[in-house]
């Protein structure tokens, strides 16, 4: 199996939108926030992980890859930095289910570390949940290390008259 790693195209950005909201299935804030309230604005989950692909790629399209096999897309990483403040950030990895497993978010991962190194930056950081056990060991297993932890909140808003 050759996995290549390479800069996203706008062609690739359906494929990649389907397999990070598959991969984020128990894993996404908004998925949270939607269990507690229900679903609102006319939206579910799904599309707003999807609508965060779309924002990584007006943010910082140079800065999202994909992993191919075969000419498949088969999972994704974006990025984006600061380089002022010299930091390099991960929103959103994400591999096809049937790929998971395989390195193919390890390749990703240190793709976009090197990535951030070309570009001259000290840190890279990366953000999961606590419950993302396979996030939290992967993320160790490269070589990042926990500094904080983070609690979310959320409130549903009643319309007044």
């Amino acid at each position: 199996m050759v996995v290549r790693i390479r800069p996203t195209e706008p062609r690739d950005l359906d494929r990649f939108r389907e397999i990070t909201i598959a991969a984020f299935e128990g894993v996404s804030i908004d998925q949270r926030v939607e269990e507690a309230f229900g679903a609102f604005h006319g939206h579910d989950w799904r599309w707003r992980k999807g609508q965060a692909i779309r924002a990584d790629w007006e943010r910082e399209p140079s800065g999202i890859f994909v992993a191919e096999i075969d000419g498949e897309v088969v999972g994704g990483i974006t990025t984006w930095h600061d380089a002022e403040a010299g930091i390099g950030f991960i929103p959103n990895l994400a591999i096809d289910a049937n790929r998971r497993g395989e390195g193919i978010g390890r390749k990703l991962i240190e793709h976009a570390v090197d990535h951030f190194r070309q570009l001259g930056l000290s840190v890279a950081r990366i953000e999961t949940l606590a419950h993302n056990e396979v996030g939290n060991h992967l993320y160790r297993a490269v070589g990042f290390e926990e500094v904080a932890r983070q609690v979310h909140f959320a409130m549903r808003l009643e319309r007044t008259s």
